[in-house]
């Protein structure tokens, strides 16, 4: 029988059972391989204390620090007793507590001038940060290796203590007692880099790297061993990235090219405005790759309001041209609708082919969501199937088996990272030409600008376009920050404001987080309970039928405010936003079902109650809706999140730019990588462990570089076995599809 390689053993056979359930559910390692690339977060360096003053509240840590005083004290008469040990670091002091039997051993072991590390979540008691029954490891005074409190400084040889990410029953030097079983395996780590690559960059082998970012003597084998695994984490991902791109210019397409004097060229002929540089280059890119006998496999990505939707539409009309049709998948129905609507305006009588008063050159545009009634469901799907309809924009309604195409030629996603690859896949599977299957042609539009590392990372099997000049006529935003908490007078102003922007003939926009209709208590009530559990979190979010009730009965009394959100039926919704477009009311109160693609140029002012809860990518998402019009807009943040969080830090940070690329940096910053395999935001384990999306950017497009020139030259990877082994293990089965699919 084969011999499991060393890195595939499961940990439960090195370290017990116990142990080895711990890791496995809380920290989703399974191997010896999972813990070896389980690095350490920072290192501490013996002799320098780490910063007790800079301790944030609610989290846990890991400090190494010195006992300064330790004194029992009583109370219930006597009978209850509690051991109070005040830990020092040069910096600041920390409050230790120990109650009841637990108070006898840390008695006798931390003594005032001993050293030790301590973990646990830093909470706050009479205005005090506080550890409350941390569990600790002592570490020997400089010089004094005898006994127990040798053994953990021990097992770092050098001088730096490895801190590892931990988690609840799991310390830091408990894991780091576990990777010292496992680190004698680290020696038969499969190098994945070809020979060729490592020497030309002077990489450090595989095994040394891992020892030396788990065991480092010097700062210089940390560094050495991080730029080593970085390198490892993006080139194994590009290349997974690059087979795919090599895969998909394979296959084979149905070549489109727009018909001189055809329906392109009647719709640019009525086009009441010219179209910007930017928008000019990028369809020029779009129809370049339409043109190939290879499906196009494109992302088109820009500022919010940078007139992606008429690059895209001009597409669909150059596919129409050639005989095929082209399917729009949108989020959301709301979404689906108003594209549906601004499609047909912008196309005018060509949006009516075969019906009475339409052009000779026209086609059919038909929406299709999960919500139609049968009889205008049946026609749409009939147009479909018959060739009638040349444009289709729906939900993910368009995906189901039912669907049946003539000939589709292009698939456009609107808003990516609200679909599985999954559902833009099962699109692209309807196309067939002739009875033959071709793969359609593929466009992604991401609502918000991405970093172009994230680009590489995400999309990494799309070839990118960035739309970055704002069409003409696009009036400034000013956002603000309303601290409600500190300034009332801040939020009663804001909504003069509003008063001020309708009386002027404009109208206005406001977001909450949450609907307030009866399937919402549900969420109300886990906001109670995550309330009773944060004390940062006083009250569930507010919500839109409670608001619009307020802002009837007071500040906006007199205004003609209305609803909008996701729960309401179809009609509903889409009767609110046509009056909405057609003035008929001054304030819409709404969830974020207006966040992407709404499209009023008359609304100027927008108010997003409990900003603090959205995103930033969201926030800058939700203000792209005002200012779309001759008319300046105004974007006010409402927050009761006191000035010092981090909160207002990130609503300071929208406020201060209208740069969505500046804004996607920053949140991804702050929301820690997630993991940009699987569906960009999932919760997924990353596969990310050391390298960041964002300060890597270097590394990556180097990666991507070396990448594609080995799948270019071994496209099989038929030659490179140890890296054809690190793809396996990196696509395990989710990712595998992810990419496959992509």
């Amino acid at each position: 029988m084969d011999r499991v390689p060393a890195l595939e053993e499961p940990l439960k056979k090195l370290l017990g059972g116990p142990t080895a359930k711990v890791m496995a559910e809380q920290l989703d390692l399974h191997t010896v391989g999972d813990l070896l690339h389980h690095y350490p977060r920072r290192y501490e360096e013996r002799g320098q204390l780490t910063r007790l003053a800079e301790l944030p509240l609610d989290e846990d840590v890991t400090v190494v620090a010195q006992v300064a005083d330790a004194r029992v004290h009583t109370f219930n008469g006597g009978r209850g007793q509690r051991l109070e040990i005040t830990i020092t670091d040069g910096s600041g002091r920390l409050q230790l507590v120990f109650f009841g039997r637990g108070i006898h051993k840390p008695h006798k072991e931390l003594l005032p001038g001993s050293r030790a590390m301590f973990a646990g979540k830093v909470s706050m008691f009479n205005r005090r940060l506080q550890l409350a029954h941390p569990t600790y490891a002592k570490l020997a005074a400089d010089g004094d290796e005898d006994g127990d409190s040798a053994e953990v400084v021990d097992s770092w040889a050098g001088a730096l203590i490895p801190i590892y990410p931990a988690c609840k029953g799991l310390e830091s030097w408990k894991i780091a007692k576990a990777v010292d079983a496992v680190l004698p395996s680290a020696r038969e780590a499969v190098d994945p880099l070809p020979a060729s690559l490592r020497e030309g960059r002077g990489f450090v082998p595989l095994p040394e790297a891992l020892l030396k970012v788990h065991r480092p003597h010097t700062k210089d084998d940390v560094e050495q061993a991080r730029q080593r695994l970085k390198w490892d984490e993006a080139f194994v991902l590009q290349v997974a990235l690059a087979r795919r791109r090599y895969a998909d210019a394979q296959l084979p397409a149905v070549a489109r090219r727009p018909v001189p004097g055809g329906l392109l060229d009647a719709f640019d002929a009525k086009l009441p405005f010219t179209l910007t540089d930017g928008q000019q280059n990028v369809s020029a890119e779009i129809f370049g790759d339409l043109a190939t006998e290879h499906p196009m496999h494109r992302l088109l990505q820009g500022e919010v309001g940078s007139g992606k939707t008429m690059v895209a539409l001009r597409a669909m009309l150059a596919v129409v041209d050639s005989g095929g049709q082209a399917a729009m998948l949108a989020p959301t129905e709301v979404l689906a609708q108003q594209h549906h609507r601004s499609i047909t305006e912008m196309m005018g009588e060509l949006a009516e082919g075969g019906m009475l008063g339409g052009s000779d050159l026209g086609t059919k545009v038909v929406l299709l969501t999960g919500s139609m009634g049968v009889p205008a469901r049946r026609q749409a799907l009939l147009d479909l199937v018959t060739g009638e309809a040349g444009i289709v924009i729906g939900t993910h309604a368009l995906i189901e088996d039912k669907v049946q195409f003539h000939d589709l030629g292009l698939v456009v996603v609107d808003e990516q990272h609200r679909f599985g690859v999954e559902q833009r896949d099962a699109l692209r599977g309807k196309g067939h030409t002739r009875g033959e299957r071709r793969t359609p042609h593929l466009l992604v539009m991401t609502a918000t600008p991405i970093p172009r590392t994230v680009a590489m990372t995400v999309f990494g099997d799309l070839e990118t376009s960035v739309l970055d000049q704002l069409p003409a006529g696009r009036s400034p935003i000013a956002s603000h920050v309303v601290p409600a908490q500190d300034k009332p007078h801040f939020l009663a102003r804001a909504w003069e404001r509003v008063r001020e922007e309708v009386a002027k003939g404009h109208q206005g926009y406001v977001v909450c987080p949450r609907i307030g209709d009866l399937a919402d208590e549900d969420e109300k009530k886990a906001a109670k309970k995550k309330a009773a559990e944060d004390e940062a979190e006083k009250r569930p979010p507010l919500a839109v039928l409670d608001m619009a009730e307020q802002l009837r009965a007071g500040p906006l009394q007199g205004l003609r405010v209305e609803v909008l959100h996701g729960r309401m039926q179809p009609d509903d919704k889409d009767g609110v936003m046509r009056r909405f477009a057609a003035g008929e009311v001054d304030v819409l109160v709404a969830t974020t079902v207006i966040e992407v693609g709404v499209n009023v140029p008359n609304a100027t002012a927008m108010v997003i109650m409990d900003a603090d809860r959205f995103g930033v990518s969201q926030l800058h998402q939700l203000r792209g809706r005002v200012g779309r019009g001759s008319a300046p807009g105004l974007c006010l943040l409402v927050t009761e999140m006191p000035e010092a969080s981090a909160a207002r830090a990130r609503l300071n940070a929208v406020a201060a730019t209208l740069d969505g690329f500046e804004l996607s940096r920053i949140d991804l910053e702050q929301r820690r990588e997630g993991d940009v395999l699987g569906q960009a935001q999932s919760g997924v384990r990353s596969s990310l462990r050391m390298l960041a999306v964002i300060e890597d950017e270097e590394v990556i497009a180097a990666a991507r570089e070396e990448a594609v020139a080995v799948v270019s030259r071994d496209p099989d990877l038929e030659g490179l076995p140890a890296l054809r082994t690190a793809l396996d293990a990196l696509l395990d089965k989710d990712r595998e599809q992810y990419l496959d699919k992509g």
